[in-house]
């Protein structure tokens, strides 16, 4: 194999580090957008106020692409430096896959929250704790995977 096609594949792991997580992102954000959309559809319908904190729940998956688009930048410069570019395509593709899976989930967790605010009015904060635990285990793999390279 050509060596520079061999670096390359150090960068199709930054690449992929920013789109597993934004992948990720993609299909948290609809999972609770959906629901919210189902919480408001209820209030516009029973004559009452729709909550706008639900916005809150829909765009918590998003900070997941940022942490894949740190991780691309510091994975494309330990390409730029000669790292071994089959450990930087692993490490893109895995970390990117976690940090995607933990966005995906937050939405999950987001849609709940979601109907439970709605239903009840109330909880918010619980919610909010909820997501915000998903999110630590997309922060951990983005922290170790950069103290790992």
């Amino acid at each position: 194999m050509d060596p520079q096609a061999v670096q390359e594949l150090g960068r199709i792991g930054a690449i992929a580090a920013v789109s597993l997580s934004a992948a990720g992102s993609g299909l948290g954000t609809s999972i609770a957008g959906q629901a919210a959309v189902g919480v408001w559809k209820k209030a516009y319908a029973q004559g009452r106020t729709a909550p706008f904190t639900l916005f809150t729940f829909v765009g918590a998956p998003l900070s997941q692409t940022i942490y894949g688009m740190i991780l691309m930048f510091t994975i494309a410069g330990k390409a730029d430096a000669g790292y071994n570019p089959f450990a930087l395509l692993g490490v893109g593709f895995f970390a990117g896959l976690a940090i995607g899976v933990s966005a995906w989930m937050q939405g999950v967790a987001g849609a709940a929250a979601a109907d439970s605010l709605g239903e009840t009015g109330e909880g918010f904060t619980n919610y909010l704790s909820v997501i915000g635990i998903v999110e630590t285990v997309a922060i951990f793999v983005m922290v170790f995977v950069i103290i790992a390279l």
